[in-house]
């Protein structure tokens, strides 16, 4: 049931992903966690590419990441450490790719067992939480039926139970997230799959960029407002409804994720679609316009507000997190995290405030209903 509104005061604490601290390529590890500690994060939202370099600054092969030898598991434990002494916790790994629906048996084990093969770095890492993402494969080899995938999810809170257990220690959970240009490309039907998975260890992650990149930007829309809907005033009915409902059917226990983040509004004559038809239509946005909460100068204008809003309304107790992408993350300058930090804890402070002003829309979209279908 939603919490009681409006809020006083938000006790989420703020994380950000590593990879929205500075490209890998160009930013070692340590430098940017040492940042997000300066800046007031608590929370690290740690991306496979960035643990992979960060084994390579060790000596190691950052193609073989998730084999536990004694080496791989004492430098992640040694990078859990490090986060720690910092003064901050490392709350999830991820991603997870291409790892539901598959048809074909040998297949389907083969990318369960890579899965299970986080799970001493979990432990390594003092983290109790991976991030599946939704699917974006549609060959042959796949399905999306939903008791499939909804089985698949299953079996892997299963795997991590059983881990648990025998090894000891907090319970690894499972996190899954629909990504705007997969099959599942909303938090309802992302919600579906982890309703009917039906374990304790299985639960969503919502992402605001991706919720609004579906269901209120259009970033190709000629008229170039950047949105779905031609007038602002129905996207952002179209949005409360969807948060509302969101408020109200999803217990907050059951998001095990919040990350946040906006966008860059491009021009459409300029900004085109891929070329490539088996790029996602949203990919180059999302890859290099991203942009951290309430960053209007920069051309931010999704209602990152609303979406937090929803969640918090559940009774979310979990970080407010930043995953954002954009091309400025890959300036060599060794500014760039300190930079990105800053702006990133800004954004975050800038949305709570708006959060907090916010009436409990999902009470009024409720009412509504009730009253338009009695």
């Amino acid at each position: 049931m939603p919490i009681q509104w409006p809020l006083t005061v938000i006790r989420n604490e703020f994380g950000i992903a590593t990879l929205s601290l500075g490209d890998w390529r160009s930013h070692k590890l340590r430098p940017r966690l040492e940042e997000a500690a300066k800046a007031g994060f608590k929370f690290i939202d740690l991306f496979d590419e960035c643990w992979a370099a960060y084994l390579v600054e060790n000596g190691l092969d950052g193609e073989k990441l998730w084999e536990p030898t004694p080496d791989n598991l004492r430098v992640a434990s040694s990078l859990g450490d490090l986060v720690k002494s910092l003064g901050m916790e490392i709350a999830c790994t991820q991603p997870l790719r291409k790892i539901e629906g598959i048809l074909g048996p040998v297949e389907r084990q083969e990318n369960f067992d890579l899965v299970a093969k986080r799970f001493p770095f979990m432990r390594a890492f003092d983290t109790d939480l991976v991030f599946m993402c939704s699917s974006i494969r549609t060959d042959k080899g796949v399905t999306s039926d939903l008791k499939t995938v909804a089985k698949d999810l299953a079996e892997l809170g299963r795997m991590a139970e059983e881990f648990s257990i025998r090894h000891g220690g907090r319970m690894l959970k499972i996190g899954y997230e629909g990504l705007s240009w997969a099959v599942r490309n909303t938090w309802s039907s992302s919600w579906e799959v982890v309703r009917l998975a039906n374990r304790l260890n299985v639960g969503l992650v919502v992402d605001a960029f991706n919720v609004l990149a579906v269901e209120f930007a259009d970033p190709y829309n000629v008229s170039g407002h950047g949105r779905f809907h031609e007038t602002l005033e129905d996207s952002l009915r179209v949005l409360r409804s969807s948060m509302a409902a969101l408020a109200l059917t999803v217990p907050g226990e059951k998001i095990f994720f919040f990350q946040c983040g906006d966008a860059q509004r491009v021009d459409p004559r300029t900004f085109l679609p891929p070329s490539n038809s088996e790029v996602p239509a949203l990919l180059p946005w999302s890859r290099r316009h991203r942009l951290y909460p309430f960053e209007r100068e920069l051309g931010g204008y999704m209602p990152t507000e609303l979406v937090t809003a929803g969640v918090l309304a559940t009774g979310y107790t979990g970080p407010i997190s930043l995953e954002v992408f954009n091309a400025s993350l890959h300036d060599q300058s060794p500014d760039v995290p300190s930079i990105h930090a800053k702006r990133g804890i800004t954004g975050l402070r800038k949305l709570s405030t708006a959060v907090m002003q916010l009436p409990a829309f999902w009470i009024i979209e409720k009412i509504n209903y009730e009253v338009t279908n009695v």
